[in-house]
């Protein structure tokens, strides 16, 4: 006989970014910012967003984790992907300007500033911590989020129980060991006690899926690809209110 789900539940693990917090603005924003705050002309909006994607693919590819494995400093790795962001797209400065320019940048995203929680981030994960649920954080994140960015967000150990992040465990989203390593901090509990929440069907459904997870993705942007996920057979909510109250619901069974 079916039973619901919540109440065969020790643990619910969530994506961040996308998930429980967004940027605010555009990335162009910040750097503009840099720029003009020690005197230089604001650098094109969207030709600096085109060369960070490029620059921070690179980077992902041949440093993943943010340097993780190759023992590179986290501002090493920061300062080399914000360099080739502006070089990528025809801005080049001199060392002492671009230091400058850097400094403010990585300040300004080591702080709680670029960023917003989503109204229903604190109520969800204070409901699940009131049902009992073990709560972790599963994030493709450097080490400044546990440290400094999500505390200063107020998103801190009354709200989750746990996190594991890329930049620290040297371990990456779509990875399925990101997720089993999440079991381990849980108190290895077993798969299917678990339920996986992100905003990525490759990232975050998928990967937590293959190793017996139950997940659910949320759609707070109205992404394209969602209509395709739901195709695929996952299960897509508007934001974690719904999933608070489709778990409540008693309509999810195992």
């Amino acid at each position: 006989m079916a039973v619901s789900l919540l109440s065969k539940l020790r643990c619910i693990t969530v994506d961040v970014t996308g998930t429980l917090i967004a940027y605010k603005g555009e990335l162009g924003d910040y750097y503009c910012m840099a720029a003009k705050a020690i005197g230089l002309p604001c650098p094109d909006y969207k030709r600096v967003h085109e060369g960070f994607k490029l620059a921070y693919t690179d980077m992902a590819q041949k440093y993943p984790c943010f340097g993780f494995h190759a023992k590179m400093p986290n501002i090493v790795w920061w300062k080399t992907c914000v360099r080739d962001s502006f070089v990528k797209v025809g801005y080049e400065y001199d060392e002492e300007t671009f230091e400058k320019i850097f400094r403010r940048i990585y300040s300004t995203f080591g702080s709680a500033a670029p960023y917003s929680v989503f109204e229903d981030s604190r109520p969800f994960l204070r409901w699940a911590r009131k049902k009992g649920l073990i709560v972790g954080l599963v994030s493709n994140a450097e080490y400044r989020y546990r440290e400094v960015i999500l505390p200063a967000l107020g998103l801190n150990k009354a709200e989750w129980d746990f996190g594991v992040f890329s930049g620290i465990e040297g371990i990456e989203k779509p990875d399925p060991r990101i997720y089993k390593l999440a079991l381990e901090r849980a108190g290895n509990i077993a798969p299917e006690e678990v339920l996986h929440i992100g905003d990525s069907m490759r990232k975050d459904y998928a990967p937590a899926k293959s190793i017996g997870m139950h997940a659910l993705l949320v759609d707070r942007f109205k992404t394209e690809a969602a209509k395709d996920w739901t195709e695929a057979g996952a299960i897509v909510l508007p934001d974690l209110v719904a999933v608070q109250q489709l778990l409540e619901s008693d309509k999810l069974k195992c």
